[in-house]
């Protein structure tokens, strides 16, 4: 199974309607690893590695958020993924 990384920053309304509480808690239940993390112009970025499917799941996911979020754009770049990471993790 391979394993991917990709990192996502995540424009629109999507800080202050819990986006980084419902990432943690897809993030967990399809057992991806990683952050996310809020940045001080309103987006919100996330790295995350797992399987791909698991991973193509996620940003599928990220496209459009929770119920109370408004995505506007979902910037996607493909890293080297190097399993640094153990857990999922809001920072």
């Amino acid at each position: 199974m391979k394993i991917v990384r990709v990192h996502l920053l995540i424009s629109g309304l999507v800080q202050g309607v819990f986006f980084r509480h419902y990432t943690f808690e897809q993030a967990h239940q399809l057992g991806l690893t990683g952050w996310v993390r809020n940045l001080a112009g309103g987006q919100v970025e996330t790295i995350i590695e797992g399987p791909k499917d698991k991973v193509d799941e996620m940003i599928t996911w990220c496209q459009h958020g929770p119920q109370t979020a408004k995505v506007t754009n979902v910037d996607i770049q493909w890293e080297t993924a190097d399993g640094s990471f153990k857990t999922f993790d809001i920072i």
